[in-house]
């Protein structure tokens, strides 16, 4: 399809040098991405032949996709297309990214593939062609494209960085205004005035008059396309004069209506066979020479095709292509619906029905002029194979068309339902809304009136995470539960989780509710032991007091830490149990080692699966248990992943993880900037929990600072707020800041509300958080007890940065009775361990307190590796733990040669030229992190401060 003659081009000269210099990148071994946008016919398909033909002259190999408009609903259709002549590299990717990609092209049966994992597979596979020859990906009318074509090329486009490979796409205007729209993009108007005119000129093959050729290029805006095809036919009184009104309607609408308006007047003249081909070749996208013969016979015409190339609508070059989508357009539309309908009736006929069952049933869907069962069960079951490739949104609009020609209104609303579920998985609620509505015009069996409501519940807590889904989703569990259908206590677990996300505990709508009815219900058992005994605990902690949830709780971490899940939607079924799971298990069983083994699992599944949607929250877990740890580098590495893929695959970020670091770091002007976000995001989004986060991330944040006043009000703020969680750390910060204040009494209500909260919990973290609140309140031996007692409670959790804030705190009393010897002991403790984490604040507060015990503190060294990037320290990490450039990239859904790339940087930074050399290098910098002599401050050797647990591994 590449050819070396460069298209002849007027202007467009900064346009030329743009995709001159991407060939010149690419050739280097540079990836580039282009985005040309702009109106139709204003010079994009041009411009991309251009770069073709510019590669077939610098020896890049080209791959192409076109967008149709009547493909956009076959999954995968254009990236296919694209792929087709790498797919004999297929069986060098790694065995997971083979498998999604066989899947997702339908070669081969299995669980439907993540899309973004088949994202994956595409950039391993483009980075492989690249290998021998640079590789130049085309991409025409974007906007076309099917939806997860769209959203893989996509994916592909924002994890390039150092492959031999360049994208280039054009997307027309307004119709693709939301697509690609953060990447590179350059937007394409129309010519100036000269050019326009030297390019009017040039059709017509003279000059003009001045002030008609004016008045043609005014009115035609620039546009290339539109400046040629009117001229092209003009008689030369036309040309002279203008437009002759009596045979032309004038040129009032868009410039697209107008070209589309002229391709009609000249289809016109064609002979009707000639017609009726084009008309095939429209409702047809694939292009296939034999299809197209086999429904020309089957409507018994002869194919005739020059006069339509003579009228300037087709050009052939041994199979026929239309001059411009709009002419495809102009065709299909300008046909009455029985010219269609028999069209469609004539390819549906002419399609195998073995090697593409789908595009056979999509035409026989436009064949049928009313209800068809035989039909509506056909796409039915394409629906069941798009879902199996994982063409989620192709799946829905299939079955929506299912549910239009279905006659059985029973039948019509079980596929209405299906199809509404299927376009709220593929984000679109709107559309999702619109089936809902079809189906409650229909009788419904009470298993389907339960997925609808459940359905109508998570499109409302995807639009406002308010409190109004709760009682949808409990609606939808009773029904699920009267049906005796195992989707029952998963729905009441949503409910539940629904309130939490919404941060409501008490009132009709609150979790307590949800618990109070999941437990009264009689479910019937899920599948899922895990899940009941999940759902048993949370519930209990909800309506019996926390000491009899804590107890289910712990029967069911076993389950969810070691639960063997044999297929991918199991997998899917157990990422989405995880958020509640570590909700509770971090704020009612206060366990960080649960926390970490839940979070290392479902970072493992999600990346594992491919599931991306999933993987983002999960590292946020992970990052949130290394802020524990005290290894903010670590943690930050994890939200700069998480914020990464979110960004790559569409998804709103997560701040929680965020806001909790900045806190931690003491990072004020940060911290302050990110919840000023986080809090307007939640109040747009009705997500409550977040605003009553704040008590308790403030409070960390003020405490630190020694702004105590600030603490007790955000803390304050934080233990009222009618919440699942946070509730029991913000009472922490809460005390820590009311002793400060001098106000004991608030102090000590607190610590009662801490104590009933943390009873019941057999962890180091609650025994130690009630230890040292207690000792804030207490004098004497009993004080010095409670926070030894504390220091030892928080090692056994491994709460290292609670360990260090109890050396600060004892240090601090210690020193205002008088002790500065041990005062000094603990404090200097103190300030290397949180200069080693990087904690400013509480450093900054330790150092003051050092000080005024005398003690001289030198200034800190800088780190080996404060040079580093987030993503170069986590892709020296894992290298230095022994793993290939494919399998980290397989972990962070980077190309090898990404990966090699960011190594030669690390190697740069770090003074070293080899791999090897990467585990002694990073330990010097742990060594220099863990605050040993890195500070000045001296010391006798001592058992270091507890890091991490033992037998606990870093999620990856």
């Amino acid at each position: 399809m590449t050819t070396s003659t460069l298209p002849d081009l007027v202007g467009r000269h900064p346009e030329r040098a743009l995709l001159d210099e991407l060939l010149v990148s690419l050739r280097a071994g540079e990836s580039r991405v282009r985005v040309f946008r702009g109106e139709a016919g204003i010079g994009k398909s041009v411009l991309l032949e251009y770069a073709v033909a510019r590669a077939a002259q610098v020896t890049v190999t080209v791959t192409r996709a076109q967008g149709v408009e009547a493909d956009m609903e076959l999954p995968y259709a254009s990236l296919h297309q694209l792929c087709a002549p790498f797919l004999g590299q297929l069986d060098t990717l790694p065995g997971p990214q083979r498998d999604a990609l066989r899947v997702a092209f339908g070669v081969a049966a299995g669980d439907p593939p993540d899309r973004f994992l088949v994202g994956l597979a595409v950039l391993s596979l483009l980075t492989r062609a690249s290998e021998t020859r640079p590789v130049l990906v085309v991409v025409d009318d974007a906007q076309w494209l099917d939806q997860v074509s769209l959203q893989t090329l996509e994916f592909v486009a924002r994890r390039l960085l150092a492959e031999a490979v360049a994208m280039v796409f054009a997307v027309r205007d307004p119709e693709g205004k939301d697509a690609l729209a953060d990447l590179p993009t350059t937007r394409i108007g129309g010519l100036d005035a000269a050019a326009a005119a030297e390019l009017l000129e040039s059709a017509v093959g003279g000059r003009l008059d001045k002030r008609v050729r004016d008045r043609f290029v005014a009115e035609m805006h620039g546009n290339p396309l539109a400046l040629l095809e009117f001229s092209r036919g003009r008689t030369a009184a036309e040309l002279a004069y203008g437009p002759d009104s009596s045979a032309y309607p004038g040129v009032e609408g868009t410039v697209s209506s107008r070209l589309e308006r002229d391709f009609a007047e000249r289809l016109g003249s064609l002979p009707g066979p000639t017609r009726t081909l084009l008309l095939i070749a429209a409702a047809e996208p694939v292009g296939d020479a034999g299809l197209l013969t086999r429904a020309a016979a089957a409507l018994e015409i002869t194919p005739d095709a020059a006069p339509a190339k003579s009228a300037g609508l087709i050009d052939l070059h041994g199979f026929l292509r239309f001059r411009h989508p709009l002419v495809r357009s102009a065709v299909y539309h300008q046909a009455d619906p029985e010219e269609r309908r028999a069209v469609h009736r004539a390819l549906a006929a002419a399609t195998d029905p073995a090697l593409d069952p789908d595009r056979r049933a999509w035409h026989a869907a436009q064949a049928a002029a009313g209800p068809d069962d035989d039909v509506a069960a056909e796409l039915e079951r394409a629906a069941d194979r798009a879902r199996q490739r994982g063409g989620i949104a192709a799946e829905a609009v299939l079955l929506e068309r299912a549910a239009q020609l279905t006659p059985d209104i029973w039948a019509r609303g079980r596929r209405a339902v299906a199809a509404a579920e299927a376009h709220f998985s593929a984000a679109s609620p709107d559309r999702a809304t619109e089936q809902a509505t079809l189906a409650e015009l229909c009788p419904l069996s009470s298993l389907d009136r339960a997925r609808l409501a459940r359905l109508r519940a998570w499109i409302l807590f995807a639009r406002s995470r308010s409190d109004e889904a709760a009682p949808l989703l409990l609606e939808a569990a009773a029904q699920f539960t009267a049906a005796k259908s195992p989707l029952a206590r998963e729905t009441y677990l949503e409910a539940i989780s629904a309130t939490i996300f919404a941060g409501r505990v008490h009132g009709p709508a609150g979790a307590r509710a949800a618990a109070v009815a999941a437990r009264a219900s009689g479910a019937p058992p899920s599948g899922s032991e895990a899940a009941d005994l999940l759902l048993e605990g949370v519930a209990a902690i909800l309506t019996s007091g926390y000491e009899s949830g804590v107890v289910a709780l712990r029967g069911a971490l076993g389950l969810l830490a070691q639960e063997e899940l044999r297929t991918r939607e199991a997998t899917m079924r157990w990422l989405l149990l995880a958020p509640v799971a570590l909700e509770t298990f971090i704020h009612y069983a206060w366990d960080l080692h649960a926390w970490d083994t839940l979070a290392t699992r479902a970072v493992r599944l999600a990346r594992d699966v491919g599931a991306l949607g999933a993987l983002p929250p999960a590292l946020i877990y992970a990052g949130g248990v290394h802020i524990h740890y005290g290894d903010f580098a670590e943690a930050a590495r994890m939200i700069d992943e998480a914020d990464t893929i979110a960004a790559a695959t569409g998804h709103a970020t997560h701040k929680y993880a965020a806001l909790v670091l900045a806190a931690w770091r003491g990072e004020a002007d940060a911290a302050a900037r990110i919840i000023d976000e986080a809090r307007a995001s939640a109040v747009e989004r009705g997500e409550v929990s977040l605003l009553g986060a704040m008590g308790y991330i403030q409070g960390v944040l003020f405490n630190g600072l020694a702004r105590y006043e600030e603490a007790l009000e955000a803390a304050r703020s934080g233990i009222e707020h009618d919440g699942f969680n946070f509730t029991g750390l913000s009472l922490v910060e809460h005390i820590e800041a009311a002793t400060r204040c001098g106000r004991p009494d608030l102090a000590r209500a607190s610590l009662a509300r801490l104590l009933e909260l943390t009873r019941a919990a057999d962890s180091g973290w609650a025994a130690g958080a009630a230890a040292r609140s207690r000792a804030l309140l207490a004098d004497g031996d009993e004080a010095d007890a409670l926070y030894r007692s504390a220091i030892e409670e928080f090692g056994r959790g491994g709460v290292t940065v609670e360990v260090a804030r109890t050396h600060l705190l004892y240090g601090e009393w210690l020193r205002r009775n008088h002790r500065p010897a041990l005062a000094r002991d603990h404090l200097r403790t103190a300030y290397e361990m949180f200069d080693g984490m990087r904690a400013e604040a509480f450093s900054e507060r330790a150092r003051r307190e050092l000080t005024a015990t005398g003690e001289h503190v030198k200034a800190r060294v800088t780190k080996s590796t404060s040079a580093l990037t987030a993503q170069e320290s986590q892709i020296a990490t894992l290298a230095a733990d022994g793993m290939t450039n494919a399998r980290i990239g397989a972990e962070l859904f980077l190309s090898p040669h990404t990966v090699e790339w960011h190594l030669r940087k690390v190697y740069t930074k770090l003074g070293i030229n080899s791999r090897r050399a990467l585990p002694d290098a990073l330990a010097g910098s742990v060594a220099l992190n863990s605050g040993e002599r890195r500070d000045g401050v001296t010391r006798p050797d001592r058992a270091k401060p507890p890091t991490r647990p033992s037998g606990t591994s870093r999620p990856r």
